[in-house]
């Protein structure tokens, strides 16, 4: 048993002393030499009709350590001030030391950073190299002053088409789904809604993607809000007006309302009585408008559908009181069913007089209203 014993304590000796032979051997990463980091120009002003033009080219040398050693490196992006916290990240490839991102590219950035556009903002940015997935090592930041800009939301949220005989009366082109009112999703998440106008009662209608035919939708012939792609038929809208509509496309489910809009508040001749004062679809603009209104100073207003509250368009928050719009200047508007709207706020002018209103539906992820005085 002792001889055993013996046996075993030296077989476990010399296993710790090879063990940490061993671990001698291992490398000992050490920094030597910070990474650099370097940028042209330094001062951007970005600009959606080169979006796909490089707008800033960054330069770098990569850092030295005591072990040749392979890394990871990104550009890290972060609002000056804010210690890179939140921070956005843009993977660098691992042969060349420049890398250049487009306008469009450091717009989206900015959007994640959440940095307002139209206005000169300061950003840092650092290299960041990642050695075995758990090692990081920062460059110094240099900072950059960019202006950003207010994207297309045509071009950035997804949408289906709303071919149907109805959309030459509206401006567009009957049965076009290149020509036609679309449906955006705001929520990038095959869940679509928007308006359309109808000129005549019993208008037919279906839903498309892409702009193309294929793989189109209609009702399953119940009416009941249900849609299929094969064995499918036309949609209908029963009366003339406006519609909104929502679609599912994964769900194959959808929803059309009624939904003729109006203007109504005390700084409105009529008050807040009804019927509102109802905007008129204009096929040549395709907006919604109203071609003249008096509006005095001392009232608020707001938007409706239908004579009633389910659905109003107003500003988004009431925290900062009562919106005032500013004669021909254009700002997004926001309608409360759709859960956008924090409070009840209203609108205002401080000039009394008569306007003309104009409302661009065209596009779910931005309603847009326009007051000019005339």
């Amino acid at each position: 048993m002792k001889n055993i014993f013996k046996f075993l304590l030296l077989t476990a000796i010399s296993f710790i002393a090879f063990s940490c032979k061993d671990a001698d051997r291992d490398p000992v990463l050490g920094l030597t030499t910070k990474g650099t980091l370097s940028a042209s120009p330094v001062t951007v002003v970005l600009n959606e009709t080169t979006a796909n033009n490089s707008a800033v080219t960054f330069t770098w040398t990569d850092p030295v350590f005591t072990t040749n050693i392979a890394e990871y490196k990104f550009l890290e992006f972060g609002k000056k001030g804010t210690n890179f916290s939140p921070s956005k990240e843009v993977s660098l490839p691992q042969t060349q030391n420049t890398f250049s991102l487009t306008h469009l590219e450091m717009n989206n950035i900015l959007a994640a950073l959440n940095i307002a556009p139209n206005q000169v903002s300061q950003v840092e940015v650092r290299l960041k190299s990642v050695v075995n997935d758990v090692n990081i090592f920062y460059s110094d930041p240099i900072t950059l002053s960019v202006t950003g800009y207010m994207p297309n939301p045509d071009l950035i949220f997804p949408k289906i088409n709303v071919p149907g005989g109805y959309a030459g009366a509206a401006g567009y082109a009957d049965w076009n789904p290149g020509n036609t009112f679309n449906l955006y999703s705001p929520g990038k998440d095959n869940k679509y809604r928007g308006f359309i106008y109808v000129t005549n009662p019993n208008s037919e209608y279906k839903f498309t993607i892409n702009q193309d035919w294929a793989g189109d939708k209609g009702d399953d012939n119940t009416f009941t809000g249900k849609l299929l792609e094969t064995g499918e038929v036309n949609c209908k809208a029963a009366s003339a007006g406006t519609y909104y509509i929502k679609v599912d496309w994964t769900g194959n489910t959808y929803a059309a309302m009624v939904a003729n809009i109006g203007m109504v508040g005390d700084a409105t001749p009529t008050g807040w009585n009804t019927p509102d004062t109802k905007f008129v679809y204009n096929p040549s603009t395709k907006n919604w408008e109203i071609a003249s209104i008096a509006l005095n100073t001392s009232g608020i207003f707001k938007f409706r559908a239908n004579d009633d509250w389910a659905m109003k368009f107003q500003p988004a928050t009431e925290a900062n009181g009562n919106q005032v719009l500013t004669s021909g200047t254009s700002v997004q508007t926001f309608l409360s069913s759709e859960g956008t709207v924090s409070g009840d706020p209203s609108y205002k002018v401080t000039v009394a007089g008569n306007y003309k209103v104009v409302l661009d539906l065209h596009n779910s992820a931005y309603y847009k209203l326009t007051l000019t005085k005339l």
